[in-house]
């Protein structure tokens, strides 16, 4: 799964529709070989919809959408289950 990926960059999201697009193009733009993994908590605003858009246009960008707001430290630990099991060999982790 992670095809060349040098590290997976995880990213919680709640409510953040507004900037998801500029943190995905800054990420991306400055790791171009890493992947993207954004973990959200059921974003009542759409983020989760947008995320699932630039995933389906950069196959470098993943989404992890979990049922509610579950807390930041438990979307990192998501995220850094989801990276580990498909062996990412770098994980970091980036608030929005």
């Amino acid at each position: 799964m992670t095809a060349g990926a040098t590290a997976l960059v995880i990213v919680p999201t709640y409510n953040e529709a507004e900037n998801v697009r500029t943190i995905a193009a800054a990420v991306l733009g400055a790791l171009p070989d890493a992947h993207l993994l954004v973990v959200d908590d059921a974003s009542p605003d759409g983020t989760g919809d947008l995320v699932r858009q630039l995933a389906a246009a950069d196959d470098r960008v993943h989404l992890l959408e979990r049922s509610g707001k579950l807390g930041l430290g438990t979307a990192y630990v998501a995220g850094f289950r989801w990276g580990l099991e498909r062996g990412y060999p770098l994980l970091v982790e980036m608030d929005a």
